[in-house]
């Protein structure tokens, strides 16, 4: 086995027979050392091994004895490296919070899921990931994300804490040439259009805005264009290959050669299951989320709200 081969979740589970809800479980206990390369947790072939081996030193410890002998040697114990909190979302706020968790809670490894607001749910309703990020907009209500959890996360114990809030958007041309300022100039005639890809927050925002509008999608030239992240809008804003785009305030920023029209603040929350597996670092989390320390640092990105940040929003 070559010592620099790495597998993907889905290559464990076929290659130790189990499903990938179990490799998921394995790398949260610490038991399947994991990180992160783009959207994919990877394990590296070394680490793969040694599991096995811990595995079958476990099996055979634990086998009876046959009749007339005794095993005197003790079983090995247990894995007790440091255990992974799974991350889901892709603003550089979780990247702050990794990193104070990783300072301030002993025995876990953070680790970040770059995957929008819906997947995120989903995959904490899957079981696959600890602390989701979501910023999905009910256009019925004008509430953010709690009517989204509640559908999704039906029967389980939760919280939802806020992280921060921020404005979100269009993205255009430098100067607004169009003189894009409302949600309805979406429908004008013309207009080349780029999007993000389904199940994102800012994907939500938009189809949401275009129900209660009343645009159609297939009105907007490029709705198929997809994104996968606010960067990836802003420059294909900023490049000429689209008119227009929907993301956050920062991107625009960052990029360069693009304005940024506000439309909306949306509330950026973290949502926690409440289980055996989260309660021995979840008030060292909302600790966090309040502290000084923490929110000085998030101070230092422009366009950030924090009047709820670390408030808890809902529980079940």
């Amino acid at each position: 086995m070559a010592s620099d081969m790495s597998y993907t979740t889905e290559e464990i589970a076929k290659l130790l027979k189990i499903s990938k809800l179990t490799v998921y479980d394995l790398i949260k206990k610490g038991e399947l050392p994991s990180y992160r390369v783009g959207k994919q947790m990877r394990v590296d072939a070394a680490d793969l091994e040694a599991y096995k081996q811990r595995a079958k030193t476990a099996a055979i410890a634990e086998r009876p004895a046959p009749a007339g002998h005794s095993f005197h040697s003790a079983a090995p114990a247990a894995f007790n490296g440091p255990r992974s909190i799974v991350i889901t979302g892709h603003d550089i706020g979780l990247d702050i919070l990794a990193k104070h968790m990783e300072k301030h809670i002993p025995g876990i490894r953070p680790l970040r899921s770059f995957v929008g607001s819906m997947d995120s749910l989903i995959s904490m309703y899957r079981g696959e990931s600890d602390i989701v990020s979501t910023h999905l907009l009910d256009g019925d209500t004008g509430d953010y994300n709690i009517p989204y959890i509640r559908r999704i996360l039906v029967g389980s114990s939760y919280i939802v804490v806020n992280l921060l809030s921020r404005n979100a958007g269009m993205y255009v041309k430098q100067g607004n040439p169009f003189n894009l300022e409302h949600w309805s100039d979406l429908s004008r005639p013309g207009l080349r259009f780029v999007n993000r890809e389904k199940g994102s927050g800012a994907r939500v925002l938009l189809d949401e805005q275009l129900r209660l509008h009343r645009i159609k999608p297939d009105q907007l030239i490029g709705y198929e264009n997809e994104q996968t992240n606010h960067l990836g809008v802003a420059s294909k804003v900023s490049s000429g290959e689209a008119d227009v785009g929907i993301g956050i305030e920062k991107a625009a920023a960052l990029v360069g050669q693009v304005d940024f029209i506000p439309l909306i603040q949306e509330r950026y929350d973290l949502v926690i299951l409440k289980n055996e597996h989260t309660h021995s670092w979840l008030p060292s989390l909302l600790h966090i989320t309040r502290s000084e320390e923490f929110k000085k640092e998030l101070l230092t990105i422009p366009g950030y709200d924090l009047s709820l940040t670390g408030e808890i929003l809902y529980e079940t």
